[in-house]
């Protein structure tokens, strides 16, 4: 496919509430979009990064200047047949993962509306629809958390994942159990620990949760695997898992009996197949894991849920959840029985609000092919 123009923006949008991790509060999104324009059609992808360099190595600036002077350029070089050759095109560049899956996933958005077929089964889909779960912060209180999750109970989410640190966790879900005994519960640390607090962690298994998620540091395999052992919990691996070999070590050394797969932290959906394939021969389950999403990104994380390993209640949840309005219509919803119907129209599924994209637009660039050879 001949890329005619790649147009970058980046967009301002305030979150409904603030989002508390062990990383820190997330107030409101700078979100930067890819806009692919080839012979007619246009692929949309979305910067996954945050504001600072805290969940890896990658911001938000530090991806528009990769697009702008690097991986930009080189697409717009080349005539790519399909998505799944953009990470040859982008090997010599190392890292820069977010920033990298921006531009591969607007390109598997461009094959799937030229083949004229969802892109999920564009990925190798076999779903209809998707489980939902959410992702629940830290909050300034029990009452006031306890209050949400009845609010997401009540809208039909299969699973509840709260966010934990060192002072909020076993307080906070003795407090959930006692009141919702049956519900499915997990709970993510974003590394908020240490092989110090083992004895601690152990006492998570009394709470009947459906996995710990990245208890211990960020990129270790290792004290994960002796955690593990002897914990019952299954630990769900998500920030240490770069890539299909990331996988197959942790697999390998049982590091972890879940894997968390999200777009922008493996590069774009050619590496989430690969994991996800890699896992699956394995016996391991996967699910999709949220990093704040608008709603392009939202629609990315349906599709490659399409999987058959995603067998678990992903971050995938409403857009309602985070935006007053979001970029995409029709909004992301969900069902009362925590589903989301996968949509069955050719490419993402899902019309941009380009008037609402423009308004909100802080910064944009251009580059043509054209530019790049005068």
């Amino acid at each position: 496919m001949r890329i005619d123009e790649i147009i970058l923006r980046e967009l301002h949008i305030p979150l409904v509430r603030p989002f508390e991790t062990s990383f820190g509060v997330t107030k409101d999104r700078r979100v930067l979009l890819a806009e692919v324009r080839s012979e007619g059609l246009t692929g949309w992808g979305e910067c996954t990064a945050g504001e600072h360099p805290t969940f890896s190595e990658e911001s938000t600036d530090t991806c528009w200047q990769v697009l702008v002077d690097e991986l930009g350029p080189k697409l717009a070089a080349e005539t790519p047949e399909h998505g799944g050759q953009i990470p040859n095109l982008f090997h010599s560049i190392r890292g820069n993962r977010m920033a990298k899956a921006t531009l591969e996933n607007a390109i598997w958005d461009l094959e799937a509306q030229r083949e004229g077929i969802p892109l999920g089964r564009l990925l190798g889909g076999v779903r209809d629809k998707i489980p939902c779960g959410v992702s629940l912060g830290i909050q300034k209180s029990i009452p006031e958390l306890m209050d949400i999750i009845e609010s997401e109970l009540a809208a039909g989410y299969q699973r509840i994942k709260l966010k934990c640190k060192p002072g909020w966790d076993v307080d906070v879900f003795e407090a959930v159990r006692t009141r919702w005994p049956e519900i499915t519960l997990s709970c993510d640390a974003n590394s908020a620990y240490r092989l110090r607090d083992t004895e601690h962690l152990l006492t998570f298994d009394n709470f009947d949760l459906l996995m710990i998620e990245q208890p211990l540091w960020h990129d270790d395999f290792y004290f994960h695997s002796m955690l593990q052992r002897r914990l019952n919990t299954p630990i769900c691996l998500d920030e240490s898992i770069r890539n299909r070999r990331d996988a197959l070590a942790a697999i390998e050394m049982e590091s972890c009996r879940i894997i968390n797969i999200k777009l922008g932290r493996v590069g774009g959906f050619s590496e989430a197949i690969a994991v996800h394939n890699a896992a699956q021969e394995r016996g391991v389950p996967v699910w999709c894991g949220g990093m704040l999403e608008a709603g392009i990104g939202r629609s990315h994380n349906i599709a490659v849920s399409t999987l058959e390993n995603y067998s678990l209640p992903g971050d995938v949840s409403a857009s309602k959840r985070y935006w007053k309005e979001d970029i995409i219509e029709p909004e992301v919803t969900v069902t009362p029985q925590g589903e989301i119907l996968v949509p069955d129209t050719p490419g993402r599924g899902f019309e941009v609000r380009f008037d609402l994209i423009e308004k909100l637009t802080v910064r944009k660039e251009s580059i043509r092919a054209l530019e790049l050879v005068s």
